[in-house]
């Protein structure tokens, strides 16, 4: 285990068991979420990724994305 898990770990336990609870579960489903991006990423195919680069390649063309800059403006704090 990491030092910030512990750290985290060390956080959780002088909470009410209630949010304990909702914690843990919170942190258990980001867990199963994690496994589960890991497993379709690994199963997609060099076609699926050929069709996705076709797709971005034709957005970019076509005008249909912005540069980051302008959803992001450089030296802006995200919300």
């Amino acid at each position: 285990m990491t030092t910030l898990l512990q750290r985290a770990v060390a956080e959780v336990e002088k909470l009410p068991v209630q949010d304990q609870d909702a914690i843990a579960a919170r942190l258990l489903a980001e867990v199963d979420d994690e496994r589960q991006w890991d497993k379709r990423f690994a199963a997609t195919t060099d076609d699926q990724w050929d069709r996705l680069v076709a797709e971005v390649r034709r957005d970019v063309a076509e005008g249909g994305t912005l540069p980051l800059d302008d959803v992001f403006p450089p030296g802006e704090s995200l919300p």
